[in-house]
Order: structure tokens, then C-alpha cells, then sequence
């Protein structure tokens, strides 16, 4: 071989930049066991980052927008009207906005279904705000729109540990870092560069729950990602876009704790790697070639950055873009709604019960129960009616990169499987895209175990793998 191809993009791409950070004193509590309701304080700011994409011949109506969020998980009443905000500001259709979500557990929750707790009272107006930006910030992408290239590269980083850990002395599987899983350290990184050579955004692509802070962290925060950007917009000077991978069973090796700093520490790690994996990338429009040998103490081979050919350069300027629906059947033991509904009936009394008695610990125990029912009715009440989930897939292939874009927490295998399947160009996984519905998707393999993931799963065994087969086909259709 006497060169080297590093996978592009030849586009049309501007970015925006906009802060969404509540205020302080918002319904915070995203963790069952945490004794706070508002958020005490700021540790980083939320951001929205909009990145519009368009085909070289600037068609808009082939346009994609993604805008990536700092936060957890959004209702899917309410992504639709961030949505429909944005269409009705650039009249783009709902099929060409995509809102990603970073999965911050340091963001609280927004749901205007919990408007009835402390500090709830500001979900909605805050939420009407985002709308607002969010229009806003879509038009200020669409007018930085500029001849780009897109070139990617990949890195590693064991930030992530594998989360389903056997307590052999509980007898019970764990939500936390099991030194013995295996866990995907893939870093998938783009660099966008105007015309004039000069980089107008990164993006950063890895699969790793942010749950650094957990239930003794009060304040607003985006987790790791806060620090991973810093790290990288100072070495480059422009945004930085985080996008969540398949990372259903990923999390922090060292995480669910309330200090802030190693938050900041897990990002700077991930930021770090980022920018090992940025550096290195060549010039957009160049391969790396073998030059010939020079005579010198030894004979050297010598290599240099040749502008590519014009073939080449139009096959960096493919487009094709493709939505549809694969049905993911709910799986036979879902709990009912009346039952869940009687059981957070049943955990507030115990609640009540250990109050009265002064066993703080017991009543705590039972307010994460009654929280975890919480959760399990608004999940039941707000899924599709039927007997199938309807999952929405995004599939992009531009240039000579795939981008995937799916709803949802999928497992790693999910990434590592299509990375296997189609080596030698860049495949970027966007999770939590569009609805955090249907939840988990875990490998058939992980059910019936107890394993959390498994517990809260609306969707039965084999979905994950029928998702992987469905996409497989698609994307051999594109290739």
C-alpha cells in the first residue's frame, strides 16, 4: 500500500452555540435516593450545540439538524414541541431535526409531570424557554452555513467501565462498574473545517453514562461532558459536540458520588483522548502518500499529504439519508399500571410509617421505592398503545462516514457489532435521540437475571438483535 485514505465529508455545515442552563431552585431529583428536590447551585452550565448539515449542492430540503442537549431524559410529548419549535423557525421538516440528548443525570429532571413537587412549578416555563432558544439557535446555525469538510478519526479511552456487577455476598446483580465486563473504549471524533482550513467544530462520539454525580450532588451540572468541551474548545477555539454512544450497560469506572471534581476528572480524561485522536487527522481534502526514497545515512521513505482527486472528492459528497420505523414487540410480563400504581401507594405508607418511627434510613429506602414506582407509572402511561414499540431509525451515510441515529439506551454490542460488520469507516452512534423511549434495550442474553436494565425494560429479549440485523441490511444497502 502506498497511501493512506482518513474518511470524509464534503459538505455544507454552520454551528450555534446557545446556554440552557434552569435556574437554580428548579426541581432537580433525578435519583431515587437522593433527600433533595431543588438544585442548590450551578457546578457547569447546560448548553445547546446545533449542528446544521447540508448536501454540497446546498439543498435544503436534504438539510439535517442535530442539536445536542445537556440533559437526561426529556418526555416525548415535549421533544416533539422542541421539535415542532424548530421546524416552524426554519421550516424544516420533523424528519430532518434530530435533538440528541448528552444523558446528564446532573441536569434533573424536566418533566412537566413533575410540576406538583418542590420547585416543579419552574419545569414549565424553563421548558417553554428551551423552545424558545432552541428556534432561535437553529436559524443562527442555518445562517453560519459555509462550504466544510468533515474528517474523522478514532480513539480509545477506558473512561467507561461495563456497570452489571454480580454482589456475591447480596446475592444480586448491582448497577456499578464490574472490573471483569468488557466495556467498548471506542472515541469516534470529527473535525469541521471551513474553506479556509480553519475548524469550525469537533464532535466527540462516546458510549459512557454520565453518572459521574448522583444522589449527593444538589447542583445543576452536565456530568463529565462539561469538562471533556473545555478541554477540547481550548485546543481547538470552536464548539465541541458531544454525542451519547450505545452505552446501556457503560458507566464511569469511578462514579455515582457528589463531588464535582471528579466529574471534572472523568471529563478531562475523555477530553484528552478526544484530542489525541483530533490532533493527528490530516488536512480535509488530502491522503497520505508514499513520496519516494531519499538518500541520506540510511535510505528514508519518505510520505507527504497530496490533494485528493477529483473522484474522490464527489464520493465525499454522497447523501443519503433514510427514516423508518422498526416494531419491537413489549415484552409478555410488563407490570401493569393498576398494580405499580398499588405498590406506590403501598411504599408511601411504609414511608409514612418509618418517619413516624424515626428510622431515617428505612424511610429513605422506601422514598427511593416510591420514586422508583414514580417512574414506572410515568413510563407505562406515556408508551405507545399496542403490542409493539414503533423505534424510530435515522441512517445517514456522508461521504464516507454512517451516522446512526436511534431513540432510546441501547448496549454496546449494539455499536461494537456494526463497527465489526462494516470496518474501515467511521460509524457514528447517536443514542437518546428524538424520545428517550422505549427506555433500555439489553441484549436478549441480559434478561431475567435482575439485572436493572433488564427490570425496566419495555421491549423483550431479541430486540437489540433485531434492531442490529434491521440496521445491518440498511447499511449494506447504502455501501
Amino acid at each position: 500500500m502506498n497511501h493512506v485514505d482518513t474518511p470524509q465529508t464534503r459538505c455544507h455545515a454552520g454551528v450555534a452555540r446557545c446556554d440552557i442552563t434552569p435556574p437554580v431552585g428548579i426541581y432537580h431529583r433525578m435519583w431515587g435516593a437522593a433527600t433533595h428536590d431543588r438544585a442548590t447551585g450551578v457546578h457547569r452550565p447546560l448548553l445547546a450545540t446545533a449542528l446544521w448539515l447540508q448536501p454540497t449542492a446546498g439543498d435544503a430540503s436534504q438539510a439535517q439538524l442535530v442539536i445536542a442537549l445537556d440533559h437526561c431524559v426529556i418526555d416525548s410529548v415535549e421533544m416533539t414541541r422542541l421539535c415542532e419549535a424548530v421546524c416552524q423557525a426554519t421550516s424544516l421538516q420533523e424528519s430532518q431535526v434530530q435533538i440528541t440528548l448528552s444523558h446528564t443525570h446532573g441536569s434533573g429532571w424536566m418533566s412537566r409531570a413533575r410540576a406538583h413537587f418542590p420547585g416543579g412549578d419552574l419545569i414549565g416555563p424553563y421548558l417553554d424557554d428551551v423552545a424558545g432558544k432552541l428556534a432561535i439557535l437553529a436559524v443562527q446555525a442555518k445562517q453560519a452555513l459555509q462550504p466544510a469538510s468533515i474528517v474523522y478519526g478514532q480513539g480509545r479511552c477506558d473512561l467507561a467501565g461495563q456497570r452489571d456487577y454480580w454482589d456475591a455476598e447480596h446475592r444480586q446483580f448491582v448497577c456499578g462498574f464490574n472490573p471483569a465486563g468488557v466495556a467498548d473504549d471506542t472515541v469516534t471524533v470529527a473535525r469541521i473545517t471551513g474553506a479556509d482550513g480553519k475548524i469550525t467544530a469537533t464532535l466527540v462520539n462516546y458510549a459512557c453514562h454520565p453518572t459521574t454525580l448522583a444522589w449527593d450532588n444538589t447542583a445543576i451540572s452536565p456530568d463529565y461532558v462539561g469538562a471533556m468541551r473545555e478541554v477540547v474548545e481550548q485546543a481547538t477555539g470552536a464548539p465541541c459536540l458531544f454525542v451519547q454512544g450505545a452505552s446501556g450497560d457503560l458507566g464511569p469506572r469511578e462514579g455515582f458520588v457528589g463531588d464535582p471534581a471528579i466529574a471534572d476528572r472523568n471529563g478531562r480524561q475523555l477530553g484528552y483522548a478526544a484530542l489525541s485522536a483530533l490532533e493527528p487527522l490530516p488536512p480535509a481534502g488530502t491522503r497520505f502518500v508514499y513520496a519516494g526514497p531519499v538518500v541520506s545515512g540510511t535510505t528514508i521513505g519518505t510520505w507527504k499529504h497530496q490533494t485528493l482527486d477529483a473522484n474522490t472528492r464527489t464520493q465525499q459528497e454522497r447523501w443519503q439519508t433514510k427514516q423508518w420505523l422498526v416494531e419491537l414487540p413489549y415484552r409478555h410480563d410488563l407490570p401493569a399500571l393498576e398494580e405499580t400504581k398499588d405498590a406506590h401507594r403501598r411504599h408511601q405508607a411504609e414511608e409514612e410509617k418509618a418517619r413516624a418511627a424515626g428510622d431515617a434510613q428505612k424511610a429513605r429506602d422506601c422514598r427511593a421505592l416510591v420514586e422508583q414506582m414514580n417512574r414506572r407509572i410515568h413510563r407505562l402511561s406515556s408508551l405507545p398503545a399496542g403490542k409493539v414499540f414503533p423505534y424510530r431509525v435515522n441512517l445517514w451515510r456522508l461521504g464516507d462516514a454512517l451516522w446512526v441515529l436511534v431513540p432510546g439506551e441501547l448496549y454496546q454490542t449494539f455499536q461494537v457489532t456494526l463497527r465489526k460488520r462494516f470496518p474501515g469507516q467511521p460509524i457514528i452512534v447517536a443514542t437518546l435521540t428524538g424520545d428517550w423511549q422505549p427506555g433500555y434495550v439489553p441484549m436478549a442474553s441480559s434478561y431475567g437475571y435482575g439485572i436493572y436494565q433488564d427490570l425496566i425494560a419495555c421491549v423483550g429479549p431479541g430486540s437489540l438483535e433485531v434492531l442490529i440485523e434491521n440496521l445491518a441490511r440498511e447499511i449494506g444497502a447504502m455501501v
